[in-house]
């Protein structure tokens, strides 16, 4: 075995694992980022906004007082995604500017998955990953969308990322939380008093003779804490473990601070954990002094130290916690997304794998075959490692049983709020490519998958249509007269239309049906008959009435609206977009 020692004396194996030179492995990463972040960007302003994306653009534009007000009110979402949404909103707010927030964030996902994999399994399996999430459509697509998703995949990367130096880590099992930060703040002063004073600050050997051995990893800190006098930099290696730990607290709560049903991932690390803890103590296994590998061998923390690493978590997540009750109380009174069978589960796994792939093709199945193989020689490639197998299992399990057990009671089981479990699953299908073993073998495969996702790719790019708001209110702006009415079933959909409709500069009469814009504090009210008299008298002595219908299946399902006005005016002219249709009436002559 080939091994390489770095500046801190942590060991690596410098064969396994890695793909060739060291030089290339940041080529390699740089390229598939730089290819990732052009898929995201390509035509990212071509198809006009949905309902959905107009809605966050409409919540970015208000005041963060405001915002988190509309948010308790008539939203399900934690604010985080808005908040930087309405900092990005300062400089423009076009469909292309307001997408790109989700783009970048999307392609800095793509470094943080090569971390994990070259963490978990080398340089190989973190590259392949890379590459995977990179040219993911599923990822492409709502790296396209003014949208939290992309937000909580990054936010659930770097909380898993952390996670992972924390369990790697032997000073984790070792050390309290805090520990080093503590030492280092404690021997900098000291380090910082003697070089004030001309004197040298004691490493090492001198250390313990002058009778100031804090053992190694203390030692550790002052070795650090000495380059740092000398060469004023920060040894990061010295404060690593704490670090992680932040970082752990930190992006965990920025998880779940991003989408509410992202409570799945604190609940899976501790599924992991907690029973990995316990197995630890029941086998009475001795505490790992030595470094960790590149290729991580898992061991758990201190309990302590996860406990309070919990604690802080859910601190960071607090003030959250009473919008999250009234949002979730919603969500059980009444939500639109259907209760889902095992078909659902099966083409949301289908998605993450390779989203737009037509079935009708001949060879999809062979397709999907071939990514099932790949998917358990990733798990027969971790056998090896059966911490690391279980955690990136728990992971990718956990939150799609979690979802589809709430949705036995109130369905939340929808595709896009699991997108941060395919950074397991990518990892697991990396290993599966690297289980292959021959080189050839590994490129031929990958060029296979790049050749199959190419192909979703362009179908995506080519095919997939959103809501045609744009189109819509460009074709009202060019007939509406000034004294026309102009009326939206569901009610939030007049937001994507005036977000195209305001270029016109018309003041034209504009009402929501069966209420106005949010007057019941919900998003999508639903019409019943006892609404209809307010309807009569919006329409009575109008010359002309358009009706911007859409999302009816679920705020109209009698079509209530346009029968009444057909009984109060004629249909003069239909319009079909894709996601809508325009009506106007008119008065018979």
């Amino acid at each position: 075995m080939h091994v390489s020692t770095d500046e801190q004396g942590n060991h690596f194996d410098t064969k396994r694992g890695r793909p060739g030179k060291a030089w290339s492995i940041p080529v390699l990463l740089l390229g598939t980022v730089v290819l990732g972040g052009a898929l995201r960007l390509y035509a990212i302003g071509d198809k006009g906004l949905w309902l959905d994306e107009a809605f966050s653009v409409w919540m970015g534009w208000r005041s963060l007082p405001e915002l988190t007000t509309w948010l308790v009110r008539i939203d399900q979402h934690p604010p985080l995604y808005y908040i930087l949404l309405h900092v990005w909103l300062w400089f423009g707010d076009s469909a292309g500017h307001v997408r790109m927030l989700s783009a970048f964030l999307g392609s800095l996902t793509i470094p943080v998955i090569f971390l994990i994999g070259r963490r978990l399994a080398g340089d190989t399996v973190g590259l392949t990953a890379a590459l995977l999430l990179a040219l993911s459509p599923f990822h492409i697509r709502f790296a396209q969308e003014t949208r939290m998703y992309t937000l909580l995949t990054l936010n659930a990367s770097l909380a898993m990322l952390s996670l992972v130096y924390v369990l790697s880590d032997p000073r984790a099992t070792n050390a309290w939380i805090g520990r080093q930060l503590r030492d280092f703040v404690r021997n900098w002063r000291r380090v910082r008093h003697a070089a004030q004073e001309g004197q040298t600050a004691p490493t090492g050997s001198s250390e313990e003779a002058a009778g100031l051995d804090h053992g190694p990893i203390r030692r550790e800190v002052m070795v650090g804490t000495a380059a740092l006098a000398q060469r004023r930099w920060q040894p990061v290696g010295a404060i690593g473990t704490d670090l992680a730990w932040i970082g752990y607290m930190v992006f965990t709560a920025a998880t779940v601070l991003t989408h509410n049903t992202a409570i799945f991932f604190p609940l899976a690390t501790n599924l992991f954990v907690l029973p990995f803890m316990a197995w630890r103590h029941s086998n009475r296994l001795p505490r790992p002094h030595a470094a960790s590998n590149q290729i991580a061998i898992l061991t758990p923390p201190r309990p302590a130290s996860w406990l309070l690493a919990q604690i802080g978590a859910f601190l960071l997540w607090s003030p959250w916690l009473v919008p999250f009750v009234i949002q979730s109380m919603g969500v059980y009174a009444e939500f639109w997304i259907p209760s889902p069978n095992w078909q659902t589960v099966i083409e949301t796994v289908k998605s993450f794998l390779c989203a737009f792939l037509p079935d009708r093709m001949a060879w999809a199945n062979l397709v999907w075959a071939a990514f099932g193989i790949v998917t358990l020689l990733g798990i027969i490639h971790l056998r090896r490692r059966p911490a690391t197998q279980v955690l990136l299992l728990v992971l990718f399990v956990t939150p799609i049983a979690g979802e589809w057990l709430v949705s036995l009671r109130r369905p939340i089981f929808y595709d896009r709020t699991l997108i941060w479990t395919t950074l397991p699953l990518y990892l697991i299908l990396a290993a599966g490519m690297v289980q292959l073993r021959s080189r050839p073998l590994i490129v031929a495969g990958l060029l296979m998958l790049a050749t199959i996702q190419g192909f979703s790719i362009r179908d995506y790019y080519n095919g997939f249509q959103k809501e045609q708001w744009r189109e819509a209110a460009a074709y009202v702006a060019q007939n509406v007269a000034d004294d026309d009415l102009i009326l939206f079933n569901a009610t939030w959909v007049q937001i994507p239309f005036d977000y195209y409709f305001r270029t016109a500069n018309q003041r034209v009469a504009e009402h929501g049906v069966p209420v106005d814009l949010f007057d019941r504090g919900v998003l999508e009210p639903k019409m019943a008959e006892s609404d209809l008299p307010r309807l009569r008298s919006l329409v009575r002595e109008r010359d002309r009435v358009w009706l911007v219908y859409s999302h009816d299946w679920y705020t109209d399902p009698q079509r209530l609206i346009p029968a009444t006005l057909e009984e109060e005016l004629d249909l003069i002219d239909q319009q079909s977009f894709y996601g809508l249709s325009l009506r106007l009436y008119g008065a018979s002559n």
